[in-house]
């Protein structure tokens, strides 16, 4: 058993001039709202002018990144997925990587957290869309979805008829992609999707989707006590993390985060650790900010993630990804103000 996947070793701090920032999106660079403002869209676009790569490193699934798919340059890509996925932002979010998460081993996961965990209930989420089970809380996400036990969601033969739901605003969700419902007051109490009909051999082949992530929901438990439960009780099997208010895990394969993919993309490009300045808030992005030379917690962050930075920086909804894009454009170096 595992308490977290494993991560690159952390490099030392160095004063190295910074070649790419890496950043994290809802609670990090968005503000709650879900829209990036008019100051860090200046400060990506200075960044990247200057030759400072920047990538999106991300919880949210490809078809999500809208938001922001105007906003990177250079490369195109993004991290999506908690690092299950690499995306193409210039080709129309493409998924160009992917990192699955076994069926069978997704399988074996559900059954570990349904007997540790009575209540939880599971969505899966493949290259195609997400898939979820009745029980799940309501969600105002996506076109189409079927409903069904997550049992047969993963079985290797599943296919079935899609219900479509109506289009609902970015700023109804939270950052883990359910209604107002599941995380605070003002959203709806009833699903978007209808169950899914019988099933339609005509109707997409699912199996074909490799699964990028299985995300798991309790309705009682406290979030943080959620997740060590499921690390112990199928922490060798998958890698277990949170970005959600709510009680609802992120399970990827066994040794995904969003810092091994990004070590691998900045590999490619001959950029070391040290050289990477990073940004988050949540549990998913200590392995990053961990493996990076110098890190930053939001002024919101989670208590884990302000233990594990080495700066501090103002909240989302104040720009602090900006602020610290602006020193380092001015000063020459990630250094500047850490006061925040």
């Amino acid at each position: 058993m595992t308490d977290a996947p494993a991560t690159p070793p952390r490099a030392p701090e160095t004063a190295v001039a910074p070649r790419l920032i890496a950043t994290d999106l809802d609670g990090t660079l968005l503000h709650d709202d879900k829209t990036v403002s008019d100051r860090t869209i200046a400060a990506l676009a200075a960044a990247e002018q200057a030759g400072i790569e920047v990538f999106f490193v991300t919880g949210r699934p490809a078809r999500w990144m809208g938001v922001v798919s105007d906003h990177v340059h250079g490369h195109g890509l993004a991290i999506c997925a908690n690092g299950a996925a690499v995306v193409d932002l210039h080709r129309g979010g493409r998924i160009v990587e992917v990192s699955p998460l076994e069926r069978t081993v997704a399988l074996a996961v559900v059954d570990a957290l349904r007997s540790a965990a009575p209540g939880t209930s599971f969505a899966v989420e493949r290259t195609g869309g997400i898939h979820y089970e009745p029980q799940y809380p309501p969600l105002l996400l996506d076109p189409a979805a079927a409903v069904a036990p997550a049992e047969k969601l993963l079985a290797d033969d599943f296919v079935s008829t899609l219900c479509p739901a109506a289009d609902e605003p970015d700023a109804t969700r939270g950052p883990d992609g359910l209604s107002e419902a599941a995380n605070g007051p003002g959203g709806r109490s009833a699903a978007r999707y209808s169950p899914a009909g019988p099933t339609d051999p005509a109707g997409p082949s699912f199996p074909d989707q490799p699964v990028i992530k299985l995300l798991a929901h309790h309705p009682e438990l406290d979030p943080d006590a959620f997740l060590q439960l499921a690390r112990t009780a199928a922490g060798d099997l998958a890698s277990f993390t949170r970005s959600s208010p709510t009680a609802l895990l992120e399970i990827s394969g066994p040794g995904v985060s969003k810092a091994g993919t990004l070590a691998r993309c900045c590999a490619e490009r001959g950029i070391s650790p040290d050289e990477v300045v990073a940004f988050g808030d949540m549990p998913n992005d200590i392995e990053m900010l961990s493996w990076a030379g110098t890190s930053y917690a939001m002024a919101n962050a989670h208590p884990d993630v302000l233990a594990a930075t080495t700066g501090r920086t103002a909240s989302n909804n104040d720009d602090g990804v900006a602020a610290v894009i602006e020193r380092i454009l001015h000063d020459g170096g990630p250094r500047g103000d850490r006061s925040h």
